[in-house]
C-alpha cells in the first residue's frame, strides 16, 4: 500500500486513476463517452460523492486542454441556450448529492446513463432527420445537464444527447462540448469545496500527480478524432456509452 496525500492506495489502485485521467484527457479532446468508464472505477475505489469531488479538478484540467485545441469550434448559439437551466441543475443536483446515499447516488447514475443511451439510439435508427432545435429542448437538456454533473459528473451522455440531436459536425462538437463543460465545471467547484466537502489540499495533490496522464489522454484523443470517419464518430460516442453504462451496474 502507499500512503499518498492522505490516501491509502494500493499499486492496481493507484495504476487504475492513471488510466482514469488517461481516459479523462483523451474524453475530453475526442473520444467522447469514454470518460464514462473513468465514473464507475473511480465510484468503486472512493465511493460516489467523494469520486465526483476528485473526479472535478480533473475534468477541469482536461476541458483547458480540449478548450485550447477546439475554441474556435465552438457554436455559442447552442452554448447561450444551455447555460441558464445548467446552473439551476447545478443547484439541484447539489441537494440531491445531500440528501442520498452512495448506494443510491450509484443507481441513480445507472438509469441515467440508460435513459441517454436509449433516446440516442433510438434517434439515430428511426429519426435522423429530426433536429429538436426548440428552446425547452434546450432549456430541458441543461438543467438536466446540470443535475447529472453535480451528481456524478455523469452531463457526458445527456450532453451527447442534445449536441448529436442537433447534428454538428464532429469538430464543432467537440469544441462546443468544451466550452460547455468549463464553464460548468468551474461553477461546481465551490459546492463541491463548501457544501460537499469533497474537495481539498490533499484531493488536489492527488489530482496534481495524475496530470501527466490527462496531457497524454488529451493529445491522444486529439490525434485519435483526426482519424475517425464521421459517419463512425456518433456510433463511436453512443457505444462508449452504452459500454460504460452495463459497468456501472457491478
Amino acid at each position: 500500500m502507499l500512503e499518498l496525500f492522505g490516501y491509502s492506495l494500493s499499486y492496481s489502485s493507484l495504476a487504475l486513476l492513471f488510466l482514469v485521467a488517461f481516459f479523462i484527457g483523451m474524453a475530453k479532446t475526442g473520444v467522447h463517452g469514454i470518460s464514462m468508464f473513468a465514473v464507475p472505477l473511480l465510484a468503486i475505489m472512493f465511493g460516489g460523492k467523494s469520486s465526483a469531488g476528485l473526479m472535478l479538478p480533473m475534468l477541469i484540467m482536461a476541458d483547458l486542454f480540449a478548450v485550447k485545441y477546439y475554441h474556435r469550434h465552438a457554436n455559442w448559439g447552442y452554448l447561450l441556450k444551455l447555460f441558464p437551466s445548467a446552473a439551476m441543475g447545478v443547484l439541484v443536483g447539489t441537494w440531491l448529492g445531500n440528501v442520498i446515499d452512495d448506494q443510491v447516488f450509484r443507481m441513480v447514475m445507472s438509469i441515467i446513463i440508460f435513459a441517454s443511451l436509449a433516446i440516442m439510439v433510438w434517434m439515430e435508427k428511426g429519426n435522423k432527420g429530426v433536429i429538436p432545435n426548440y428552446l425547452w429542448f434546450a432549456l430541458l437538456m441543461g438543467l438536466l445537464g446540470g443535475i447529472t454533473t453535480m451528481i456524478g459528473n455523469l452531463a457526458g451522455a445527456v450532453m451527447a444527447l442534445y449536441l448529436l440531436s442537433m447534428r454538428l459536425p464532429k469538430n464543432e462538437y467537440i469544441g462546443t462540448a468544451a466550452w460547455f463543460f468549463l464553464a460548468i465545471n468551474l461553477f461546481k467547484v465551490p459546492f463541491h469545496i463548501f457544501s460537499w466537502q469533497s474537495i481539498d489540499v490533499n484531493s488536489f495533490l492527488l489530482n496534481l500527480i495524475c496530470l501527466p496522464f490527462i496531457a497524454i489522454g488529451a493529445w491522444s484523443g486529439i490525434w485519435l478524432v483526426k482519424r475517425i470517419p464521421e459517419k463512425h464518430y456518433r456510433w463511436l460516442v453512443i457505444g462508449m456509452t452504452g459500454a460504460a453504462s452495463i459497468l456501472m451496474l457491478f
